[in-house]
């Protein structure tokens, strides 16, 4: 079945619209003149196979976002896109370089560089390893294209969910100078600039460059330190791009851009959510309150001793050729190349409290994240009265290298040793076990002295991966009649990834190493606290257990590993499109998407050594993990009324992801898991009218998507509630809605307003789906209103980003090492400020 009764239902609720709103339109807006076809909606234009096609014309279900309405509604990276977009969701977690998008409920879930994107980043043709490294400031946007569903015949691997294209604003002949400045709340100051100029008859220069500051949303208690910052979340960035353009005849133009841009903040501590039972622990260690006393994480309170700083820097040039050759008819002939380096340093407190118990430092030797890339692609575009044509090949090198650690601090010992044996005295009657001092359990189960088990830098791991890609793909046209084009797609893609791993533990692992080197004196300790002799064989592996989790086991000090996979794939489409009529047009369209496999960069570790095992302290040397595949059929309308004014499009659409790739926290390690079936169902309706009323633009969408996980079990305990229940960070419905009005008044002056709105059923943040995790239904409104010149010489605008303080979870975790409590990264609250802008 393509949908269930609720989609029906759906469906027909947008054909209704749809009918509703051309019967108004045709009633209040008459059809333009022939000379004013260019600025009617129909004429919008996009590049989602990769040439000039009017958006009506295209079978795909695509979001084009223009210049104006970015600006409208303060649409800055691609996190601020979601608010246009139904069914795209962007959140972030422990730093801005976990930045994951999804499209209808698919979307890379977990913190790790070894899993790639479902979702697609293309910056000005050139693609973005993975959603956090294509994450800043986005600078002048000329247009942004949401194109959903597998889109890997064109734009290749990755995009099995979709891509997120981005458009800036290329260099032009006229000399102008344009100007903004921000004041806002939390001492937000922004400012931002750019310059083009011809450079004689056949070159065009642009640079654009930009800084804003604000301070942080989170108030920090941070205890006993170190950390000094007392605030969290706060903006630091600055960006410079520049662009030179060739012309030298009216066949070729070349275009050159180098970009930089650097983040230097503190990101991110987690909230609170639900206090657990180990908390007495830690506010004891603490030496007074060392997590909230209430969970009220909408407080923005949050308590941290450990820094954490966040230092991103990226850098690129690129070059685009295009040629129109004198073959096959004058086909054009397309180079893209780009060398991009990005790199990331994150300091992270790992227990979120002011105990000092688990932390990484932010310096490169021990947190590092970076992607050098190179990339080729060109590609042969052309076309006849029956055949528009696309043949490509394209080619990618990026070497990945990861830096790892874990630091264990002096509060580490005595609650993992409280902690645990507390756990244990529950399983029997009150008073069988004695606690007295409890902090010194495993210090007697190691037989070390107290504080010398556990210490320092206890875990240092490099990862250095290569991946090399060749494509070949083909994309084409074929119009058999006046009304139906015929489209197939074919990629071939060939990639070969290599892993190097080297794990350490500096601190030589000495209370895990004792616990291994002599179980007996384990076993020895729990006699002695009064644990019955009957339960002390099978408590010894189990309280070992916690003495080698990941950070601290000793049995993963001087592995080196390496790892390798080839994958020979191909991808593909096969569309069908029929124009009914000059305002209908149809189609149907069935894809091959794939996403590549990788390995998992974290120690991981199983009961036998293999990463399909329970949970155990047995390195694991293997930790790939396959493709991703998906069959996706899609049933679609555009329709054009209006004159061209009004743009209603509707898509019904039914995924089958297989071998579906899971990274989940499980308190302690990430584990990747490959579901065997996901999928993903339902409708996505969008319309664009600019209505009979001068000035008067909406634009919108509703999309319902049933994304569920397949019924087949999962090893992991911890993953249980998955099969058969909706995906997470996959609501059921999503909306959005924007509405532009401008007037003038006065002889000299206009005045312009936008409000803008997002709405998402609830759903479920946790990849494990604990109830904990859950975000219920929410909606978020920007709004911003400017008086300026009709000329567009100045504009004041006054704005506000979450207009009325929607409270709302981006994703929720289990607190580490803390049973019984959960935490979570929030998103941003209400922010207002004023902006001038000038140009000239």
């Amino acid at each position: 079945m393509l949908a269930r009764l609720p989609g029906r239902k759906a469906l027909s609720f947008a054909v209704a619209l749809s009918l509703a709103a051309s019967a108004a339109a045709h009633a209040q807006s008459p059809a333009p003149a022939q000379d004013e076809e260019a600025k009617t909606l129909a004429g919008l234009t996009v590049t989602a196979q990769k040439r000039e096609e009017a958006m009506q014309d295209v079978p795909i279900s695509i979001t084009a976002l223009p210049e104006q309405l970015l600006q409208d509604t303060g649409v800055r990276d691609i996190k601020d896109v979601q608010l246009l977009v139904p069914g795209l969701t962007v959140s972030s977690t422990q730093s801005e370089v976990q930045t994951v998008a999804r499209i209808r409920g698919i979307g890379t879930v977990g913190d790790n560089a070894g899993l790639e994107s479902s979702v697609g980043v293309v910056i000005d043709g050139v693609y973005r390893p993975r959603n956090g490294v294509g994450f800043g400031d986005l600078g002048e946007i000329e247009r942004i294209e949401v194109l959903k569903g597998p889109q890997g015949t064109v734009f290749g691997k990755n995009t099995s969910a979709g891509v997120i294209n981005v458009i800036t604003r290329r260099p032009d002949y006229n000399t102008k100078v344009e100007g903004e400045l921000t004041i806002g709340d939390y001492g937000a100051v922004g400012a931002a600039g750019s310059f083009n100029t011809a450079l004689g008859e056949n070159a065009a220069f642009r640079v654009y460059g930009a800084k804003r500051k604000r301070d942080g949303f989170t108030d920090v208690e941070v205890g006993r330190g170190p950390r000094g910052e007392r605030e969290d979340g706060d903006q630091n960035f600055h960006t410079l791009r520049g662009q030179l353009l060739f012309e030298p005849n009216d066949k070729l133009d070349i275009n050159l851009i180098a970009d930089y841009s650097s983040r230097e903040e503190n990101c991110c501590v987690g909230l609170t959510t639900v206090r657990g039972p180990t908390a007495a622990i830690i506010n004891a260690l603490a030496g007074g309150t060392g997590v909230a006393p209430v969970a009220d994480p909408f407080a923005r309170r949050a308590w941290s001793n450990r820094p954490t700083t966040q230092d991103i820097k990226d850098k690129g040039v690129s070059a685009e050729i295009n040629w129109i050759t004198p073959w096959f008819g004058g086909a054009t002939l397309t180079s893209i190349t780009a060398a991009r380096d990005w790199q990331a340093i994150n300091g992270l407190d790992f227990d979120f409290s002011t105990a000092d118990m688990i932390y990484r430092n932010p310096n490169a030797d021990e947190s590092f994240t970076g992607f050098k890339q190179f990339s080729q692609e060109l590609r042969l575009t052309g076309a006849t009265d029956k055949l528009d044509w696309m043949v490509g090949l394209f080619y990618s090198d990026e070497d990945l290298k990861r830096h790892d650690s874990y630091s264990l601090g002096s509060a580490y010992e005595p609650y993992l040793s409280t902690a645990v044996l507390s756990q244990i005295a529950a399983r029997f009657p009150a008073g069988v076990v004695n606690t007295a001092n409890a902090a010194t359990f495993l210090s007697q189960a190691s037989g070390r002295p107290f504080g010398s088990s556990f210490g320092g830098l206890g875990a240092l791991d490099r990862y250095q991966q290569n991946s090399k890609s060749v494509a070949l793909f083909t994309n084409n046209t074929w119009h058999a009649t006046d009304k139906l084009d015929l489209t197939v797609g074919l990629r071939y893609t060939k990639e070969n990834k290599e892993l190097d791993s080297v794990y350490s533990n500096p601190n030589g692992g000495l209370g895990c190493g004792a616990g291994l080197a002599n179980p007996q004196r384990v076993g020895q300790a729990l006699a002695a606290r009064g644990v019955p002799l009957a339960a002390i064989n099978a408590l010894v592996p189990q309280v070992i257990g916690f003495m080698c989790l990941p950070w601290a086991n000793t049995l993963h000090n001087g592995r080196v590993t390496s790892q390798e996979r080839d994958e020979k794939e191909w991808s593909g489409t096969v569309k069908a499109a029929y124009r009914w009529n000059e305002h209908v047009m149809g189609y149907a369209s069935a894809a091959r998407g794939y996403k590549a496999g990788g390995f998992n960069l974290d120690r991981v570790q199983s009961s036998n050594g293999l990463s399909a095992g329970t949970a155990g302290i047995t390195p694991v040397n293997d930790t790939s993990f396959p493709g991703e595949f998906v069959d996706s059929y899609e049933l679609g309308a555009k329709t054009t009324w209006a004159g061209g004014n009004l743009l209603l499009n509707a898509t019904l659409f039914h995924q089958t992801y297989s071998d579906f790739q899971l990274n989940s926290f499980l308190g302690t390690s990430f584990v990747v898991r490959s579901i065997p079936e996901v999928v993903s169902q339902g409708i996505d309706t969008e319309v664009l009218w600019q209505t009979g009323i001068q000035g008067l633009m909406l634009q919108g969408g509703v999309m319902y998507a049933d994304t569920k996980y397949g019924k087949d079990p999962l090893p992991d305990a911890d993953l249980s509630k998955l099969p058969g229940a909706r995906a997470s960070f996959a609501p059921l419905w999503s909306a959005s809605a924007a509405v532009t009005y401008q007037w003038g008044f006065g002889p000299d002056l206009i005045g312009r307003f936008n409000i803008g709105a997002k709405y998402s059923s609830d759903y479920n943040t946790g990849s494990d789906l604990d109830p904990e995790k859950g975000q219920s239904a929410y909606t978020v409104v920007n709004a911003r209103i400017g008086i300026g010149a009709k000329n567009r010489r100045w504009m004041v605008e006054a704005w506000a980003l979450n207009l009325f303080d929607e409270e709302y979870k981006q994703v929720g975790f289990d607190a580490p090492l803390q049973t019984g409590s959960w935490n979570a990264f929030l998103g941003a609250p209400r922010t207002y400020g004023v902006t001038l802008r000038v140009s000239y």
